[in-house]
């Protein structure tokens, strides 16, 4: 029962904090390959009915101005945990990309200065856009990075679309953001829900059978409910119940509590963001589901992990990033780089540096135009090497195809949270999530789900 219900606690943390994370005809499914070198780089992008070609100018990046990028994350608030994240990854991904130290908050590229600008908006909504609006208004930013909090990045990309600047998301993971509130000016390098989804469902139905799973009664929830229940039932699950979704200020949760168990289910699922996890916990235990019933939930960052896992020794899931996964000449760098501030990265490290890194590389391609025409022209279908291996920024809805991990929790003990053993890595392909007057750049994706 310990092992249940540290495993139920975790997930709830989990969601709960990570949510709080140019052709407008679609393109081909080829990919793009960026150099990371500062010589002539070509970058083939697909888009409209053929392939388009961007060169970037073998004079090298040269602008008139420093280009200016404003980061904005947690550095005080809820999610400072997170945040901490971004603040350690992304000056260190503008060093690797760039290839020279910082001076000051600065970084040369050619002949190009790249100025880069950190506010906290503490994953509050009103301080979020009130940041972004004096970066653009007053810094006079030309990119803007954030934020940790999911429901704070959509205001982000509101005001990058009426400002003209472009807009990368990292480490904010709802669909939403490459789906119902996609705008051309903004792009993600952080994984999304579908992405969470098809990685745990690709290993889940062959440990269970059957599924229930409650979620919050709004769209995050819907969202990360219908992924879920396309993802596992397409690798085999089945969902024995109709899905439950509760008011999200919801304190008694003995009647969702009594759905789940009455279900007869093997496992169960939780999708949810904001307060309610502690009651939901309680109830579930109360009642017997978490003595009944299984909650695979993905594992989480290096420091929670001995606090809620401890019990859970043994099992098995994904994870988004963890630095001893990937084996690659990026995370090399990365792992010396935060060693030597006396730590490990964590589970949003290789976000901010991959954030950090598409910006270097697009301003390659532009030869340091940061306009965003120009950016959007090299952002769209371009790809790179992170520290999770390589990045494919989607044409289609800009979403970044990127690794998975599902690995077996051997320890939470060790002092360099060398917590697990490798069972495979997996890619997940997402369904275009695109409404309205952006629907038919899916193109020949999957739309609104795997199955289309």
């Amino acid at each position: 029962m310990r092992t249940r219900l540290t495993r139920v606690w975790a997930l709830a943390m989990v969601l709960a904090l990570v949510a709080a994370a140019c052709s407008s005809d679609g393109g081909s499914e080829e990919s793009t390959t960026t150099s990371t070198t500062q010589q002539e780089t070509t970058t083939t992008a697909g888009g409209g009915d053929g392939e388009t070609t961007t060169t970037a100018a073998a004079g090298g990046v040269s602008c008139d101005e420093p280009v200016k990028v404003g980061v904005i994350t947690d550095q005080t608030g809820a999610l400072a945990i997170y945040g901490a994240h971004i603040m350690r990854a992304f000056p260190l991904g503008m060093e690797y990309a760039t290839g020279a130290a910082a001076d000051g908050d600065s970084y040369f590229l050619d002949d190009c200065e790249i100025q880069v600008l950190y506010r906290d908006d503490q994953s509050n909504a009103e301080t979020s856009v009130a940041v972004a609006r004096e970066l653009i208004e007053v810094d006079d930013v030309d990119i803007l990075v954030g934020s940790v909090s999911s429901g704070v990045t959509a205001g982000i990309q509101t005001l990058a679309l009426e400002n003209d600047v472009i807009h990368i998301a990292a480490p904010a993971a709802a669909n939403d953001l490459t789906g119902v509130t996609f705008n051309p000016n903004s792009f993600r390098v952080s994984r999304n829900n579908y992405q969470d989804g098809v990685s745990i469902c690709e290993y889940l139905p062959t440990q269970y059978s059957t599924f229930v799973q409650i979620a919050p009664d709004y769209s995050f929830g819907y969202g990360g409910a219908a992924a879920y229940r396309d993802a596992c039932t397409l690798y085999g699950g089945e969902f024995v119940a109709d899905d439950i979704f509760a008011p999200a200020d919801t304190t008694d949760f003995t009647p969702y509590m009594e759905q789940i168990l009455d279900s007869g289910a093997e496992a169960w699922l939780v999708t949810w963001a904001g307060g309610g996890f502690a009651t939901m916990l309680q109830a579930a235990q109360d009642l017997g589901v978490t003595e009944e019933m299984v909650l695979a939930s993905p594992f989480v960052d290096n420091i929670v992990m001995p606090t809620f896992f401890a019990n859970a020794i043994g099992t098995t899931s994904t994870i988004l990033y963890h630095y001893t996964q990937p084996d690659n000449a990026v995370n090399d760098w990365l792992i010396e780089k935060v060693a030597e501030q006396g730590t490990f990265p964590d589970l949003f490290d290789a976000d901010g540096m991959n954030a950090a890194i598409m910006v270097v590389e697009a301003l390659k391609l532009t030869g340091g135009d940061a306009s965003a025409d120009a950016l959007r022209d090299a952002m769209e279908g371009m790809s790179f090497d992170g520290p999770k291996g390589l990045i494919e920024i989607r044409a289609e809805d800009h979403v970044a195809i990127q690794d998975m991990y599902v690995v077996t929790l051997t320890n939470v003990d060790d002092p360099e949270f060398k917590y697990f053993d490798s069972v495979t890595t997996n890619r997940p392909e997402v369904p275009c999530l695109l409404e309205g007057e952006y629907l038919d750049r899916c193109g020949d994706l999957p739309i609104g789900s795997l199955s289309g």
